[in-house]
């Protein structure tokens, strides 16, 4: 539980449609969900909605610099499903996280790394290639990773919308529910770093 004197930790969650909340009131976002969630358990914290519809990841690195304000603690790296679903080249994906995160780290900034994974359908050359970007930058880069941020979603009815790619309210929140307990430890490591 925090303590009244702790400061507030100000993450960013920088994404595409996952993390903007495509199609879904603004109270029922993965930023709002995620900080309700956390507040709930006394924590102090502030969670940016950094999330840009249709954004790749390329697309994330040409706004990182003014997406992520000074005084950011920690953000949550939630970018490569449209990547993925344009077939972009696996390298260009891997090259543009990369440079993210070497920004990030640069400004002292922690992150949580949100993995993806690439559809069967595209090859097993491509899936190969696309699903290991995440787990090689987070082991090379010492970050904390959560393997597949559309875990406990995919393929439920009740937890898509109609296009099956978006989650609905109730999918948001199994996504908040899934991953709540590496953002603590991104909290920790934040505290860690700069202890109140």
């Amino acid at each position: 539980m925090a303590d009244a004197g702790e400061r507030t930790i100000k993450i960013v969650a920088f994404g595409d449609s996952l993390s903007a909340g495509y199609q879904l009131p603004a109270q029922d976002a993965f930023p709002v969900h995620l900080e309700k969630a956390l507040k709930a358990k006394g924590v102090a914290v502030d969670v940016a909605n950094a999330g840009v519809s249709g954004d790749t990841s390329t697309g994330g690195l040409a706004r990182l610099d003014w997406s992520v304000p000074d005084g950011t603690d920690a953000v949550i790296l939630e970018l490569g499903a449209n990547d993925m679903l344009r077939a972009i080249d696996p390298k260009v994906t891997r090259d543009a996280l990369t440079e993210i995160v070497r920004r990030l780290k640069a400004r002292n900034i922690e992150v949580l790394l949100c993995g993806m994974l690439a559809p069967r359908n595209l090859g097993a050359d491509y899936t190969k290639a696309f699903d290991s970007i995440y787990p090689d930058l987070a082991s090379q880069n010492g970050l904390l990773l959560y393997p597949f941020f559309l875990d406990g979603i995919v393929g439920d009815a009740k937890l898509n919308q109609s296009d099956g790619l978006h989650p609905t309210s109730a999918g948001v929140a199994k996504i908040v529910q899934g991953i709540l307990p590496k953002v603590e430890e991104l909290l920790a490591r934040v505290r860690a770093k700069s202890p109140a």
